[in-house]
C-alpha cells in the first residue's frame, strides 16, 4: 500500500462568526485575498449559507435560500454541468434563473433569486443577485460544489435519476480505472472512512475507485487543495471549513498519512494529480442508502 498525504487543515473562528452574522440577502466578496487558483463552493443547508474558496482561501460568504419542504435541496458532492447567464426554468412556469449554474439535469442549480431568510426554493440554491453574478465570473464547468446539511458529509450525489458504475469492469480487487470517461477537466478525490474506499471524479464523472486503508479516525469532513507537487510528493493546502474545531495554522506539507491504496492504483491516482485537485475526506458512506455497492454518477440529457 502506498500513502497519499495531506497537511492539517487550518480553521479560524472568525470565519464561522462572519458566516453566522450575515442577514438574509447579505454577502461578503473578497477576491483580492486569493487573486487566482481553483475554486470550491460549499453550501450548508442548516445554516442557509455558502462559502466560496479560491486556492483554499475563503473569498466569498453569502446567505442562500434552498429547497422548501417537499422540494428539499439534495446533499452531496456535485460538479457544475452547465452555465447560462440568462436561463428560465422549464419545470416551474419559465421562472427566471439568472446566472444559472446547473448541478443536476433534474432541476437543481445555483442561481440568483429571492432570499426570504429561510428555505423557499423548489430545490435550487438561490443566491443574492450581485453575488450570483460574481460567482459566475470565477467558476467553470466541472468545478466541485459540496452541499451538506450537517457534518458528516453526505453521498456523492442525489439518488434520483442516477446510474451505478458497472462493477463488471472492475478487477478482482473491486478496483475501477476508466479515465477515458472524462479525459480532462477538474479532479476531485473523495475518501470515505466507513467504505474504506477512494473515488476519483474528473469533470463530474467517476473515473476511478478502489479500496483504501484509512489512517486514523475521521470525525468530520475535511477538505484539501493540492498546492504543488514536490520531489517528496504532493503538498496539500487545508481548506478552512466553518464548524470544525481544528485550529491548526499549518497550511502546507505532507505531515499526515490519511489513506493508502494499492501500488497500481496509486500510480493511477498520481496520474490525475495537478495543482488545484480537491481532496475531501469524509466519515460518511459514499454509497446509496440501500446498502448496495455501486458508486453513483449523473447521466442524462439537459432539461
Amino acid at each position: 500500500m502506498r500513502s497519499v498525504r495531506a497537511s492539517e487543515s487550518a480553521r479560524t473562528q472568525s470565519i464561522a462568526e462572519t458566516v453566522k452574522s450575515l442577514k438574509p440577502g447579505q454577502f461578503l466578496w473578497m477576491p483580492q485575498v486569493a487573486p487566482e487558483g481553483p475554486v470550491l463552493v460549499w453550501v450548508n443547508l442548516s445554516t442557509q449559507r455558502a462559502l466560496v474558496y479560491r486556492n483554499g482561501v475563503p473569498i466569498g460568504v453569502t446567505t442562500v435560500s434552498t429547497g422548501k419542504t417537499g422540494y428539499e435541496t439534495p446533499t452531496g458532492v456535485f460538479s457544475i454541468l452547465q452555465k447560462q447567464v440568462e436561463h428560465k426554468s422549464n419545470l416551474y412556469e419559465d421562472a427566471p434563473m439568472p446566472f444559472m449554474q446547473r448541478l443536476t439535469w433534474t432541476g437543481v442549480a445555483l442561481h440568483a433569486g429571492r432570499l426570504p431568510g429561510y428555505p423557499a426554493s423548489h430545490g435550487c440554491v438561490r443566491l443574492p443577485a450581485a453575488f450570483a453574478k460574481l460567482l459566475f465570473s470565477v467558476t467553470r464547468i466541472g468545478l466541485t460544489v459540496v452541499i451538506t446539511k450537517n457534518q458528516p458529509l453526505p453521498h456523492i450525489a442525489p439518488q434520483d435519476n442516477l446510474i451505478g458504475i458497472d462493477w463488471s469492469v472492475s478487477d478482482d480487487n473491486d478496483t475501477i480505472w476508466r479515465p477515458e470517461l472524462a479525459p480532462d477537466g477538474p479532479v476531485s478525490i473523495l475518501v470515505s472512512a466507513p467504505d474504506r474506499r477512494v473515488t476519483i471524479l474528473r469533470s463530474g464523472r467517476v473515473i476511478g475507485s478502489a479500496p483504501a486503508e484509512i489512517h486514523g479516525p475521521v470525525a468530520a469532513a475535511t477538505a484539501f487543495l493540492l498546492h504543488h507537487i514536490a520531489e517528496s510528493g504532493p503538498h496539500w493546502l487545508g481548506i478552512r471549513l466553518p464548524g470544525n474545531s481544528d485550529s491548526s495554522d499549518e497550511r502546507y506539507g505532507a505531515t499526515e498519512q490519511w489513506f493508502s491504496v494499492s501500488a497500481a492504483f496509486a500510480d493511477h491516482l498520481r496520474s490525475t494529480l495537478a495543482p488545484g485537485t480537491i481532496l475531501i475526506i469524509t466519515p460518511d458512506s459514499l454509497h446509496p442508502g440501500d446498502g448496495t455497492r455501486s458508486v453513483t454518477v449523473l447521466e442524462g440529457a439537459p432539461r
